[in-house]
């Protein structure tokens, strides 16, 4: 069987091309980076008007918790607590209230 010039060529070619695959040493590997853990556990109380909040966080960065408290009268006002950092392995205490009766409360997190 006779090959032609240009399939020769073209033949070459496809031997010669650089291939596509990285050229680091073949005993590195790049693992795909995981998204880090984060976020403080937190558990919440009503006793009546009154909202407690305890977060703590196991994880190394700051976690910015912060308290929010829906009201069940039209007329009371919902609140949100200021921001408090909780560092690594730290727990906090969150406190808010309304006037009469709670309807929800939740805890925000921020890096």
């Amino acid at each position: 069987m006779r090959l032609t010039g240009a399939v020769l060529v073209a033949l070459a070619l496809v031997v010669a091309a650089p291939s596509a695959a990285p050229q680091g040493s073949p005993h590195t590997r790049e693992t795909p980076s995981k998204p880090r853990p984060f976020g403080s556990e937190c558990r919440t109380g009503i006793a009546g008007s009154h909202v407690i909040a305890y977060c703590h966080n196991p994880y190394p960065e700051t976690d910015r918790v912060r308290l929010h408290v829906e009201c069940d009268r039209w007329w009371d006002i919902d609140t949100d607590s200021r921001p408090v950092d909780a560092d690594a392995a730290m727990t906090v205490r969150l406190t808010g209230r309304c006037w009469k009766e709670v309807r929800s409360v939740w805890v925000s997190h921020q890096k």
